[in-house]
């Protein structure tokens, strides 16, 4: 057998070393280079995937003209992003920086018992005076560990900050998703040809199955969650609750993570019920109870099955999507984890079943 010194040469072996260092430069400045526009990119390919359905209808409604079509959807797409999602979005910037203000001070904004409570029969004066001294020995406890709280509320005050590039990141996606639907096609067969190198026998496996998790989760778990949102947050403004959008943003995250709204509507239909009128009261906690149980409507409509996906990767890549992208990375953060987790799941079942078939018939 021929030794390595005898295959290859010393001047082979310094050309071998120097294209491979080459090909690692190149592909390290590339990924520099793109690194900015990753989630931009990110979060377009997954609007393109999730709304493709959308534009293959639209565009055979408009007579077979997709340029057409994805300009109508983009459009669409950016009304909603400028509209309603920038509206609840500069809510909750105003709710987050006023909150960080009051931790940073320690002068938290907490309402005191409302004087219907005492007139309520049997529990009213009791919770009267339980709530006023909740009320008086949280004020007092966060003006102690107020000093303990600055770190907190500058990490809050820089999240708000950044929802300027984070809703500049979201107009930048829309744009580069109306781009993509009229190559679809073409997208799709590239992917294919490269999953083909790494996977052939799975490769169309893994495609649908990617493509599956994609829309699953951007519209059965993403979508319904900012519908869940915007609404409650609209009942939030008519209720005349402070912090309405940053409430809003409570619901969204809640949602997402699969916790339910409820968490936060329950405790906001009580305080309506003490300080609205009956009628203004019972309106909005019909329309709240609807948009709680609205998750439940949407999500077997949109998704057509149920999430393989367990919960806390879903958490875990909300948390890290944000940690690592911003705001943007709350809605991609789940999506890609769950597509990853999706993907590797499949990948182990199937060399579980072919490994035994590999015994077997060695033997």
């Amino acid at each position: 057998m021929k030794t390595l010194r005898q295959l290859f040469s010393t001047s082979d072996v310094v050309q071998l070393v120097i294209r491979l260092g080459l090909l690692a430069l190149l592909i390290l400045w590339t990924l520099l280079i793109i690194r900015p526009f990753v989630p931009i990119l990110t979060w377009s390919a997954v609007l393109a995937v999730a709304f493709y359905p959308v534009f293959s209808w639209l565009a055979k409604c408009l007579g077979g003209h997709p340029r057409t079509a994805a300009v109508l959807l983009t459009f669409t797409m950016l009304g909603i992003v400028i509209g309603p999602a920038a509206w609840l979005g500069l809510s909750a910037v105003e709710g987050v920086r006023e909150l960080a203000g009051q931790l940073g001070s320690g002068d938290l904004a907490l309402q005191a018992a409302p004087e219907r409570i005492r007139d309520w029969p049997l529990v009213g004066p009791q919770l009267y005076d339980l709530w006023n001294q909740a009320y008086t020995n949280i004020r007092a406890a966060v003006r102690e560990v107020a000093p303990y709280l600055k770190p907190i509320a500058g990490m809050m005050l820089s999240f708000a900050g950044s929802a300027g590039l984070g809703t500049l990141q979201f107009l930048m996606s829309v744009l580069v998703a109306g781009f993509l639907f009229p190559y679809g096609p073409q997208l799709v067969s590239a992917i294919r040809g490269f999953l083909f190198r790494i996977v052939p026998e799975q490769s169309e496996h893994f495609l649908e199955l990617a493509a599956g998790t994609i829309r699953a989760v951007s519209q059965g778990v993403i979508g319904v969650a900012i519908i869940q949102a915007l609404l409650a947050g609209i009942g939030f403004k008519l209720a005349v609750i402070p912090s309405a959008g940053l409430l809003a943003v409570i619901v969204l995250l809640l949602s997402i993570v699969q916790l339910g709204a409820g968490i936060v509507l329950i405790p906001v239909v009580i305080w309506i019920w003490m300080d609205k009128d009956v009628t203004t009261a019972l309106l909005l906690t019909v329309f709240l109870v609807i948009v709680g149980l609205l998750d439940n409507i949407l999500k077997p409509l949109v998704m057509g099955r149920g999430l393989s996906t367990p919960a806390l990767v879903i958490l875990i890549g909300v948390i890290g999507g944000t940690l690592a992208h911003g705001i943007i990375g709350l809605f991609i953060g789940p999506i890609i984890l769950s597509v990853a987790w999706e993907l590797t799941a499949a990948w182990i079942s199937i060399d579980r079943a072919v490994r035994p078939a590999q015994l077997v018939a060695d033997r």
